[in-house]
């Protein structure tokens, strides 16, 4: 079955033998003070910009149900963000990643973000769901 969107995400993971840890890192879109040329335009066109992550949150696949409530529930935070990127944390056997792990997973990806490091092995999608692909 091919990813393409939130739901077959969750579909995908469902279909695995261990438990599914997802781990989520919202993102703010920001122009950066010391733009130049050109780059301003591009951001106000949606391309470009800097990164900043904003809240994480992880929870077990049986948590989730669909993208609107994954908003309605980032809204509880009272932050604004932009676009979520998404991580899978499988488990071993039958046994959940630990907090611990996830935890240490969130860092890396909120450290990638913000070093401006490659998103592209993470799904990421805006608030409407509909998947970014960034390049």
């Amino acid at each position: 079955m091919e990813i393409t969107d939130y739901d077959s995400l969750l579909a995908v993971a469902r279909m695995q033998l261990e438990p599914q840890h997802f781990l989520f890192v919202f993102l703010k879109k920001s122009l950066p003070e010391d733009h130049k040329g050109d780059e301003e335009f591009r951001f106000n066109a949606g391309l470009g910009g800097a990164l900043t992550p904003v809240m994480t949150l992880n929870k077990p696949l049986n948590e989730l149900s669909n993208f609107e409530d994954l908003v309605k529930e980032s809204k509880q935070q009272n932050r604004q963000w932009d676009l979520v990127s998404v991580a899978v944390l499988p488990g071993r056997g039958s046994i959940m990643p630990s907090v611990k792990e996830a935890l240490a997973q969130l860092e890396i990806m909120m450290k990638t973000v913000e070093s401006g490091g490659d998103l592209s092995k993470y799904m990421t999608f805006d608030k409407s769901g509909i998947p970014v692909i960034f390049s």
